[in-house]
């Protein structure tokens, strides 16, 4: 079971931080996602199991992602935010090397963050 917190509304150029916690992370490739209204799903940040990263375009140089395996944590940090970031953020974990595609078995049931 993944759970997020750390959703809130901001306005443009602040920060927030994204918490996910679950169990035996070390185990999985993990992502953020996000869903605004009337769109799909988007691939946001990914983290392999190693350490590596990957961004979309959208976020890169913004949004840094990172996980602490001691305390099956993962972590979004948001900077620069802006309105079109206004989304339902969502962590996801699998067993597969999935980078950013919507294809993973695990999700949470995700957190609201609006940025006005």
């Amino acid at each position: 079971q993944l759970v997020e917190s750390g959703g809130g509304s901001v306005e443009a150029g602040e920060s927030l931080r994204l918490s996910c916690v679950g169990s035996d992370f070390s185990r999985y490739y993990m992502a953020w996602f996000r869903e605004a209204p009337g769109k799909g799903r988007e691939g946001v940040a990914f983290i392999d199991r190693g350490g590596a990263t990957n961004y979309a375009w959208s976020v890169k140089d913004r949004f840094t992602i990172s996980k602490d395996n001691a305390n099956n944590a993962l972590y979004l940090q948001m900077n620069s935010l802006k309105p079109e970031d206004t989304a339902i953020y969502y962590c996801a974990a699998d067993s597969v090397n999935l980078q950013l595609s919507r294809f993973y078995t695990y999700w949470g049931q995700g957190t609201q963050v609006t940025v006005s």
